[in-house]
């Protein structure tokens, strides 16, 4: 059924009192207030708005931590009003914390200071709109079908409610249900933006051609370091490129912006989730450009400053070179490391426990291997050739924060083709506080070269070597590290035996 056109009369009613309930009432002044006081309030509030988005922005510095948080200075300039006034400063990071918000002139600092600052985040959305307008007059566009014929109607309508469904007045009709393709509104209501936005209500009495600053902490700007180890397939030496992986999950872009990088452990009162993010580089190797970060200490931590202006857009994942490193020594560790109750094995007393040979590449971070500086924190995949020249994937390990000439070791897996096992095969009570330990580990190399297997053992107690058929080395207190080699094809066996007192 067509609903009939709200006649000129009843239009004219309905806007009368959207504007009646919209009036402002003046009160009179309090008896103490002169008139120039209220002259200069009135004048005060009849400054408008100034607004500043991203035409106005000289500069952008971004400082992003492991820490899944990042430093925005933000520069701008502005032409200023006398006085007292607010200003909507726009394009700001979504997840943007106010608390740390530091807004400050750079042309006269002692001229220009904040009264008040609000972050405003309701922002503009269909179902949004429609709310902020119960009370309001807008327009219902929708069609209808006469005589065969599809024609357009536009109704005027006051949204009365907008609970579980829209309330509308039409005409003297209360309305319920009402179809509408769309709805036509006048304007975007003042409460109401279309972007994360700062409004600060500052006051001005210096001059109007002003360079601003705002810095702010924003959440959800994170980055990691990405490394490839190339190795060569005779394992001496490897090639290794090192990435930078920048996230963006703030909300807003950033352009044309300076990039800095800062690695290390930040002390945070309320630590935010981590974020898990797909490395690009997850499925291929590609060579790294020239390195493009200069590193440079800070406090406790260290700097990392892209040497060039960048962006980064908003839900995206920005990859930079770091660093390239190229023959470098690496050495291949297969190692063993023991349990401390290899006797109780109780699926097949008496027989020996077979361990993981676990495999490392090792190599130092130094600068006569093209390293040399501090490696952050990141995941490290390793490729090697195979017989035909093709790259394969080889494995992947997470190392630590490494300085400088410090050895960096990457756990790529376990070997395939070495077998330990481990068997007890005596075990003695002295008396009431020692005992001695007898073990034998059986090394077995299936491969078609020699190598070295490093068994690392735990010792409890106040211990003592009373024999044992290959050389060792007291690593900690309670630990005893062996390296045994193991001919192509052959086998090696370790045989020790402790005293220990408790």
């Amino acid at each position: 059924m067509k609903i009939p056109t709200i006649p000129p009369a009843a239009r004219w009613l309905c806007a009368a009192a959207v504007l009646t309930a919209g009036a402002v009432i003046a009160y009179p002044a309090a008896r103490n207030e002169t008139v120039p006081k209220l002259q200069e309030r009135e004048a005060a509030r009849s400054v408008p708005d100034q607004s500043t988005g991203l035409n106005d922005q000289t500069e952008l510095n971004v400082t992003v931590y492991n820490s899944n948080i990042a430093l925005v200075r933000d520069v701008r300039n502005l032409v200023l009003p006398a006085g007292t006034f607010r200003l909507k400063f726009m394009d700001i990071a979504a997840t943007v914390n106010p608390a740390t918000v530091h807004f400050r002139s750079l042309t006269d600092p002692d001229k220009l200071g904040v009264i008040e600052q609000n972050y405003e985040y309701d922002l503009l959305e269909p179902a949004k709109l429609l709310h902020k307008y119960v009370g309001k007059e807008m327009t219902l566009v929708r069609t209808y079908q006469e005589s065969g014929t599809t024609k357009h109607e536009e109704i005027k309508a006051t949204l009365l409610s907008d609970n579980n469904g829209p309330v509308w007045k039409i005409g003297p009709d209360i309305v319920t249900g009402m179809f509408a393709e769309s709805y036509r509104f006048p304007e975007v209501p003042a409460n109401l933006y279309d972007r994360p936005t700062l409004v600060m209500s500052l006051e001005n009495s210096g001059p109007r051609k002003q360079q601003i600053e705002a810095s702010y902490l924003a959440n959800n700007l994170s980055w990691n370091a990405d490394y490839v180890l190339a190795v060569a397939r005779d394992d001496k030496n490897a090639d290794l490129d090192g990435w930078v992986t920048v996230i963006n999950n703030s909300g807003t872009g950033f352009h044309n912006a300076h990039l800095e990088l800062v690695a290390g452990e930040l002390n945070r009162v309320q630590p935010p989730a981590a974020i898990n993010a797909l490395a690009l580089r997850e499925s291929g190797m590609n060579k790294a450009a020239a390195p493009q970060f200069q590193q440079e200490a800070f406090s406790e931590y260290h700097l990392y400053t892209l040497g060039r202006k960048t962006s980064v857009e908003d839900k995206e994942t920005k990859q930079i070179s770091l660093l390239e490193g190229s023959g470098i020594p690496v050495e291949k560790v297969f190692a063993v490391n023991g349990q401390s109750s290899y006797y109780r094995n109780q699926q097949a007393p008496g027989a020996p426990l077979k361990d993981p040979v676990m495999v490392y590449y090792k190599f130092k971070n130094e600068e006569k291997n093209g390293l040399g500086i501090p490696l952050p924190a990141g995941n490290v995949r390793v490729y090697q050739k195979d017989s035909k020249g093709g790259i394969l994937f080889a494995g992947e390990d997470r190392i630590d924060h490494t300085p400088k000439d410090e050895q960096v070791s990457i756990h790529i897996g376990n070997a395939f083709d070495v077998v330990a096992e481990h068997k007890q095969t005596d075990y003695k009570h002295v008396d009431t506080h020692t005992w001695e330990f007898e073990y034998e580990i059986t090394l077995r190399n299936h491969k078609d070269i020699p190598i070295v297997v490093q068994v690392n053992e735990p010792i409890g107690g106040d211990w003592e070597m009373l024999s044992s058929n290959y050389k060792y080395t007291k690593t900690a207190a309670f630990a005893a590290q062996f390296n045994v080699p193991v001919a192509k094809d052959g086998t090696a066996v370790l045989k020790y035996r402790v005293r220990a007192k408790w």
